[in-house]
């Protein structure tokens, strides 16, 4: 990582999809040298990876909102049992 770039993890969502946006431009204009191309392609992979498990997170947060409002029982108390 070099001094210029923030940790991925201090970064907001926006920020780390228009970061990886760029990587995906420089990678695809071929105007890179191959030592600059793997960094950039390590940061994307890193990006990706951390931009997955915020969606899966936000996910699973909006699952666990919407079973409030709906009044969801949780598996202790509804009936699971295939009849």
């Amino acid at each position: 990582m070099s001094a210029d770039e923030k940790k991925i993890e201090e970064m907001t969502f926006r920020e780390a999809m228009d970061e990886l946006d760029g990587i995906v431009r420089r990678l695809e204009s071929n105007t890179m040298e191959l030592e600059d191309s793997l960094k950039a392609y390590e940061r994307g992979v890193a990006l990706i990876a951390d931009l997955q498990k915020r969606l899966a997170d936000a996910e699973q947060k909006v699952d666990m909102l919407m079973g409030e409002l709906s009044g969801e029982q949780d598996d202790a108390v509804r009936d699971t049992t295939l009849s």
